[in-house]
């Protein structure tokens, strides 16, 4: 935490540059609106009302939940094996919920009616907006969340503050304001019952519940309509998290060197679960490309059939079936294991997903059942300033954790006291 590297200072260069170029655009689209995107009203105006925007937010969201729904399952579960990533979970729903929150203000067009709109009418709104219960999700989830972290680094911070930067001390006496180590066990069944909130609410409230609801009770759109919808952002939104985790934890044990902390045996471990739920992802995808295109309503199989040609599907199930391939085969040979090979699965998952939400949001918009003018509706395809959005986003959630780095621990103390006390850590004071 106290020392920076050159490759840091790149990687945090590179971060401020793709989001500065973003913040620029959303400047531009700020002052001209949104006509400088290619979001727009259907019919004789062609393309869709929402786009990369939204499929954007939907896949932040997912990872976000998928993120918190890994790292409550291993303190609710005992799951040791884990313990090292729980907190890179935690932290990455931080950062996935803040970009997800980020892409509601970008697709409202005006800031201000967020606050005119929503804030000032939230009684009433809350009932009747889709945008309105996804500003309410997010927000007890990051509170949830906070709390989850905020509760848990008190520990950390307490006993390695002689470590910490000095810069830092006012930060850190707030932060363990009236610490003892009599808290300790209250604050652990605090957060075993905050884990088990996380783990009730995810089907019911989450990607689980109400997201996809906001979709899947839309008769007139046929391409987000029925049950199957629930499952299917659930996995989604777990296979996209440990395809993040995976990517961050290998990414700060090659920086920083902890490889006997963040093992091979924990990201081989990811990696199976990754592959559990990339191929409930598949089967998911399968069920509904099968009741699509066999015997289907006209307006289903429209759509079914327009998305087994479309060459962006195609790619997005083509590189989670690629992933999947390499995930089965070296779990029957176990040699063939390599964590390159399982970064670049995460990688290949994470490309994925984002191109399925992405199409889900458009197709389910350029398909209706019922057209709203006489004109064919026009096809749409993302306008720069919103593929400068996603590689902005990426910026910001990348900055997010190069500051985080040098604040907090991002691994848990008890992550290392539990593998000093099976012999795999170096003790204190080794090299």
């Amino acid at each position: 935490m106290q020392s920076t590297s050159a490759g840091y200072y790149i990687v945090f260069g590179i971060a401020s540059l793709l989001s500065v170029v973003w913040l620029g655009l959303w400047a531009l689209q700020l002052d001209r609106g949104l006509a400088v995107t290619n979001l727009a009203d259907w019919g004789s105006a062609g393309g869709v009302t929402w786009g990369l925007y939204i499929g954007a937010f939907i896949w932040w969201v997912g990872i976000a939940h998928g993120g918190i729904i890994l790292s409550a399952a291993v303190r609710l579960f005992g799951m040791k094996r884990y313990l090292p990533v729980a907190r890179l979970a935690e932290l990455l729903t931080i950062g996935a919920l803040s970009m997800a929150g980020f892409y509601i203000v970008i697709h409202a067009g005006r800031p201000d009616r967020l606050v005119t709109s929503v804030v000032q009418a939230y009684p009433v709104t809350v009932h009747q907006s889709p945008l309105v219960w996804d500003v309410t999700v997010i927000t007890m989830y990051m509170v949830m969340t906070l709390t989850y972290l905020g509760l848990t680094v008190r520990y950390d911070l307490a006993r390695l503050r002689d470590d910490l930067p000095n810069i830092l001390e006012p930060v850190y006496k707030v932060a363990t304001i009236g610490y003892s180590e009599a808290e300790d066990e209250v604050i652990e069944r605090i957060v075993w019952w905050l884990a088990l909130g996380v783990i009730v609410m995810a089907p019911l409230l989450l990607h689980g519940g109400v997201i996809p609801w906001l979709f899947a009770l839309l008769p007139s759109m046929p391409g987000w309509q029925g049950a199957i919808q629930g499952p299917q952002f659930l996995t989604i939104a777990l296979t996209s998290a440990i395809a993040g985790v995976i990517i961050l934890a290998l990414t700060v044990r090659r920086a920083y060197d902890w490889y006997h902390i963040l093992t091979d045996d924990v990201i081989r471990g990811l990696t199976l679960w990754l592959g559990l739920f990339s191929l409930l992802f598949l089967w998911l995808q399968l069920q509904q490309v099968i009741t699509g295109v066999y015997a289907a309503p006209l307006d289903q199989r429209t759509l079914a059939a327009a998305k087994v040609t479309n060459p962006y599907y195609q790619f997005a199930i083509g590189v989670v079936l690629i992933a999947l391939a390499y995930i089965f085969a070296q779990s029957v040979k176990p040699h063939i294991f390599s964590v390159r090979r399982s970064l670049a699965a995460s990688v290949m998952v994470l490309a994925g997903t984002l191109t399925e939400k992405v199409l889900f949001v458009v197709e389910g918009l350029e398909y209706p059942t019922f057209s709203m003018y006489y004109n064919t509706p026009g096809h749409y395809f993302p306008s720069p300033v919103e593929l400068a959005s996603l590689a902005g986003t990426i910026g910001l959630c990348t900055l997010f954790f190069l500051v985080i780095l040098k604040v907090i621990p991002v691994i848990e103390l008890h992550a290392i006291e539990e593998l000093r006390g099976e012999g795999h850590a170096p003790v204190e004071g080794d090299d």
